[in-house]
C-alpha cells in the first residue's frame, strides 16, 4: 500500500490575522473604537509603568 503524502510540516506559512478578517467586518469598527480610548483615563493601568519587578 502506497503511502499517503500530505503537506510538509517543515514549510513555513506565514499567516496574517490582518488579510483573514474582511474589509467590512463589524471588528473592524470595534479595533478602531477602541484604539481611540484613552486606557489611563478609564482608570487602567498600563503594565510596565512601575518600579517594582523585572525589567
Amino acid at each position: 500500500m502506497p503511502q499517503i503524502e500530505g503537506s510538509s510540516r517543515h514549510q513555513l506559512q506565514i499567516f496574517s490575522l490582518e488579510q483573514a478578517i474582511a474589509a467590512d467586518n463589524p471588528v473592524r469598527v470595534i479595533d478602531a473604537f477602541v484604539s481611540t480610548l484613552s486606557l489611563e483615563e478609564l482608570g487602567f493601568l498600563l503594565k510596565g509603568e512601575g518600579d517594582e519587578g523585572r525589567p
